[in-house]
This record gives C-alpha cells, structure tokens and sequence, in this order.
C-alpha cells in the first residue's frame, strides 16, 4: 500500500514536472515567434529570422537558468538564516 502512494506521488511529481517545462516551451515559442518571424508570404524560414529566432531561444534559456541560480542562492541564505535564528532560539 505504501508503495502505490509512493508511485502515485511519483507520477503526480513527473506529470507536474512535464505539465511546467510544456509550459516553459511554449512560452519561449510564442515569444520567440512574435519577435521574430516577419514574412508570412512564404513557408520559407528566411536567415534572419532563423538568425533572430536562435538567439532568442539562446537569451531565453540563458536568463531562465540565471533565474533559477539565483533563487536556489537565495533559498541557502534562507535556509541558513532559517537555522541560525533556530539554534540562537534554542540556547536562549
């Protein structure tokens, strides 16, 4: 019994992991997309825009996990302070 809970929180945990970088992927398309795609007169992908829509993608991911490095920074000094503040409590 334990284990199926186990599996379910699993599940839930990947679904929501997937659900998060769907939304991630299409967020970056659409911006991508309205900045940098011009010519709607043919399929072609000309150079610039494939140019535009690569650094695009590049300056999205780059600033996301510069994000995601400053808030894991800002959860430490949290979880330290957090702690210092718990033992200064406890020896008082």
């Amino acid at each position: 019994m334990t284990t199926q809970v186990a599996l379910d929180s699993l599940d839930k945990d990947q679904m929501k992991t997937f659900q998060d970088f769907l939304m991630s992927y299409n967020k970056l398309s659409e911006i991508c997309f309205m900045d940098c795609i011009r010519d709607f007169t043919t399929r072609k992908v000309h150079s610039d825009e494939e140019r535009c829509s690569l650094n695009c993608m590049e300056k999205y991911l780059k600033m996301n996990q510069r994000i995601s490095q400053r808030f894991q920074e800002f959860q430490m000094i949290a979880n330290e302070n957090a702690m210092a503040m718990a033992q200064k409590t406890g020896k008082m």
